[in-house]
């Protein structure tokens, strides 16, 4: 099944939770509700949401309870990006102009601090405190994601284990935390609840690694901004640190992003792709998005042989080969 079928199974919910999304920023304050709303116009595949649905799927089904996590959980992810796109100097995100370049990074800063906070304050509607200690958990940990990232900003001396923790932090939580929401709200039993947990993180590992490829490998049509962004914010993936284990290739490697370090960036990055392009770290990179997908459809066994578990195996092969 491709993935716009699924979507239009849940058209109606996704439906009510996209209005629910407008109706939450909507503020008394014209550049924040207009910044709110450039980035939510600004689309996205709302996998978290579905995520949350799905999940829920898995207990007592009721959208009125349910989307008091989907929405949050959407809102942290947009307020997310906006901080990103500051920190890296991005001028573009899904081929429409980011909330700093339309705007400037104050507001920016301030437009996130905003949904961060009505995230907050929505799932506030449920009583149950685990979904609250589980969400500010997750808050935590992706802060200390973004810190991470930074740190190792042009680090050629990360490793793999480096990696994997900081897009643990970055992605794949919050897509885990939202399968696993969307039960607990539905008052799945526990074991439910952790199974959806490790297919959602399994999944956001997969489709975070993927992304990365896609910013060395797609054109600028397919990912909605110029290829080689991250090497010129200075984000060093795991493609280019399997190519950096290549002692034939690491030199040359190493002199490239040295250069485009004292460029800032700014400057050609042609060679520096033809060589990650050419190199063993695209297809290991490859190669571990689909363990990880494997990992996520094999957390699902055991589970109800429901719908919704056909729909998440369904989502899990469209992350372990999208183009976009």
């Amino acid at each position: 099944m491709k993935l716009l079928d699924l979507y239009a199974k849940l058209k109606k919910d996704i439906n009510l939770i996209e209005k629910e999304l407008e109706r939450s920023i909507d503020v008394n304050h014209p550049v924040l509700r207009e910044a709110s709303l450039h980035l939510l116009k600004a689309g996205g595949k709302r996998i978290r949401p579905v995520f949350v649905l799905l999940g829920a799927k898995f207990g007592q089904y009721d959208l009125g309870r349910v989307k008091f996590v989907a929405v949050p959980l959407e809102l942290i992810h947009m307020a997310s990006l906006v901080h990103d796109d500051v920190i890296d100097d991005a001028n573009t995100r899904r081929g429409q102009l980011t909330v700093r370049s339309k705007w400037d990074n104050r507001v920016a800063m301030y437009a996130g601090d905003y949904i961060f906070a009505k995230a907050l304050s929505i799932v506030t509607q449920l009583p149950d405190p685990s979904i609250h200690r589980i969400m500010s958990n997750a808050l935590v940990e992706m802060s200390i994601g973004e810190m991470e990232q930074i740190r190792f900003f042009f680090h050629t001396g990360q490793t793999v284990r480096d990696y994997m923790l900081r897009i643990k932090r970055k992605t794949a939580l919050l897509l885990a935390i939202s399968c696993q929401l969307g039960a607990i709200a539905a008052g799945a039993p526990e074991q439910t609840a952790k199974r959806l947990y490790d297919f959602g993180y399994y999944t956001g590992m997969a489709f975070q690694i993927r992304d990365d490829l896609l910013d060395l490998c797609g054109t600028e049509k397919e990912i909605g901004k110029p290829p080689g962004s991250d090497i010129k914010q200075g984000n060093i993936t795991i493609p280019v640190i399997f190519a950096l284990q290549n002692p034939q290739l690491r030199p040359a490697l190493l002199e490239e992003i040295s250069r485009i370090e004292a460029c800032d960036g700014q400057t050609d990055i042609s060679a520096f792709l033809n060589m990650i392009r050419r190199s063993e770290g695209i297809s290991r990179a490859e190669a571990m998005a689909s363990t990880y997908i494997d990992k996520a459809i094999r957390s699902l066994e055991g589970l109800p042989n429901i719908q919704a578990k056909k729909d998440l195996v369904s989502i899990a092969h469209f992350v372990g080969n999208r183009s976009y």
